[in-house]
């Protein structure tokens, strides 16, 4: 194959196979786009995007990997004029074909008028299978469903909004019928809040007696219409918080990663996507980070020398919260810039989905660390806006690959919902999450969730009683986020005119064994937190 790669010239946007391992040390032969070509020691090597597989794979192969036999050459698109006058032209993948197509086929059902302002966009309502316990003739209108924004695209620009297959599918699923009372689902409008109302009549979740010792249905009525959208989709680019709505994926920089290895410590980190180092810095073929104050290194000798002079052995700020050995540090990104932005560098590294900001006024940082007789190592953090009036409580969340698959996440979640319960708000992280984040939130919620329920306990003989509001009000948790939660789980079904919450005996036995995993967990006594109030502070 490396004859064939030698006579056919291959440029970038070509697609073909591409031999890479799988997790079972298998070879497989993946369809994979040439981002990059450059030549070294007089030896091509191609920098290749393995499609539908997560970007952090991508990934610099010789020709002798490549399978010549089906190439496919890129497409050239049709010139454009641009703004300032330059031709817009270049060669384009199939894959970029397709997003075009896509574009075009969902404008008509999402294009504004002009002068008006962007509606925002429903929220999608999917169908819940029925339990064992309901009767087939009983019909089964869905609750609106907190989407999960971080299923879509790899490309933020590229929105689905073709959500209903007709307008017959729109109309019947814009109301839901309970109990003879139709309800209209209403647009979310950005920017109000709705107090929690806890107790509501229409609300209450009711506990049916235990058909046998692990299993359990609760009663579920539909929850007020949401004020705000959980989507996280939004219809216009967002200007505000950590993430902006940009065309950074098709910037053909951007796409590949710069940063060969980093030192951190005692840890060597294989970065998974790009992060805007100084340029001079991506040649290297190691970066050294000082790992108390991230300060970034061309070469050991240097940092040797940064560390004499060094005077931190944790990072800045504040320490809010310490349980043995674990410690929570909150950072002003006003007050410790430097900081902030070397940690927001190092972030990008593994986060691909942000939108890097190098203005951290506007946010705080909560460093999660590890101690020992050397010092505070960073383990993960998480930042959040300091006023956010999406009621996001994460704006970006991280765990440092060498701490990952060992429960770390999941206490930085738990400890940012800590935070909420103690400013008194519910929160939701910014979407969309990424893969593992998605997975470690989805994770989280069903715990949390499946926690109170199963913890529910009749009183004076009659059924334990619980609002979807108290739900959320005793975890922080949003919502929109409980409903998608009870839904993800298919734990949703209506029955008799009701919603009802079904506990299998799977789900209870799964929940379990699951907790007696989760040995890390936040201690409320030992957070010594005050929440300062943003708004009345100049300039933060």
């Amino acid at each position: 194959m490396a004859d064939n790669s030698s006579s056919v010239e291959i440029v970038e946007g070509c697609r073909l196979p591409v031999l890479r391992k799988n997790q079972e040390h298998e070879d497989e032969w993946p369809l994979a786009e040439i981002l990059s070509v450059k030549e070294v020691s007089s030896r091509k090597l191609y920098y290749v995007h393995y499609i539908d597989f997560n970007k952090r794979l991508d990934e610099w192969v010789t020709g002798d990997r490549l399978d010549m036999k089906k190439l496919q050459f890129p497409k050239k698109e049709a010139k454009t004029p641009t703004k300032n006058g330059l031709s817009g032209s270049r060669p384009s993948s199939p894959e970029r074909e397709v997003r075009k197509s896509l574009d075009l086929n969902v404008q008509p059902a999402t294009a504004p008028s002009r002068g008006k302002t962007l509606p925002t966009p429903k929220r999608k309502v999917e169908a819940v299978p029925l339990a064992t316990q309901v009767s087939p003739a009983t019909p089964v209108p869905s609750l609106p469903s907190s989407a999960e924004a971080s299923q879509a695209s790899v490309f933020p620009a590229v929105r689905e909004t073709n959500t209903f297959k007709s307008r017959e599918d729109h109309d019947q699923l814009s109301s839901l019928t309970t109990n003879g009372t139709a309800r209209r689902l209403v647009p979310s409008q950005p920017g109000r809040k709705r107090k929690a109302n806890c107790g509501g009549a229409e609300e209450m979740i009711k506990v049916l007696q235990y058909n046998n010792p692990q299993s359990a249905s609760v009663f579920l009525p539909p929850p007020e219409d949401s004020q705000d959208s959980s989507d996280g989709i939004p219809t216009a680019p967002r200007m505000t918080g950590s993430l902006v709505s940009d065309r950074s994926h098709d910037d053909i920089v951007t796409r590949m990663k710069n940063i060969e290895c980093i030192e951190l410590g005692r840890h060597r980190l294989k970065p998974w996507y790009f992060s805007p180092y100084p340029q001079e810095l991506t040649t290297l073929p190691i970066l050294y980070l000082c790992e108390f104050c991230l300060k970034y290194l061309k070469s050991l000798k240097c940092l040797q020398r940064h560390l004499t002079k060094c005077n931190l052995r944790h990072p800045p700020g504040n320490e809010i919260y310490r349980k043995g050995t674990i410690s929570f540090f909150e950072i002003d990104g006003r007050k410790n810039k430097m900081y902030s932005q070397n940690l927001c560098l190092l972030a990008k590294c593994f986060l691909d989905h942000k939108t890097l900001y190098y203005d951290t006024d506007p946010f705080l940082f909560y460093v999660m660390t590890e101690y020992d007789s050397k010092g505070f190592h960073i383990v993960g953090y998480f930042s959040k806006e300091k006023e956010s009036t999406e009621d996001y409580n994460v704006a970006c969340i991280l765990t440092l690959p060498p701490y990952q698959r060992r429960g770390y996440g999941k206490l930085l979640i738990e400890f940012s919902y800590e935070l909420s319960k103690v400013e008194g708000k519910t929160g939701t992280p910014e979407k969309p999450l990424s893969d593992l984040g998605l997975l470690s939130y989805r994770s989280y919620w069903s715990q949390t969730i499946l926690e109170i329920l199963m913890d529910l306990k009749p009183d004076n003989g009659e059924r334990p009683q619980i609002t979807i509001n108290e739900i959320s009000e005793i975890t922080s948790v949003k919502k929109e986020d409980v409903i998608s939660t009870l839904q993800y789980l298919n734990l949703i079904n209506y029955y008799k005119g009701q919603y009802i919450l079904t506990l299998s005996e799977d789900i209870v036995d799964g929940h379990e064994r699951a907790m007696q995993k989760r040995h890390l967990r936040i201690d409320p006594k030992c957070l010594h937190f005050t929440p300062k109030d943003w708004s009345k502070r100049g300039k933060w």
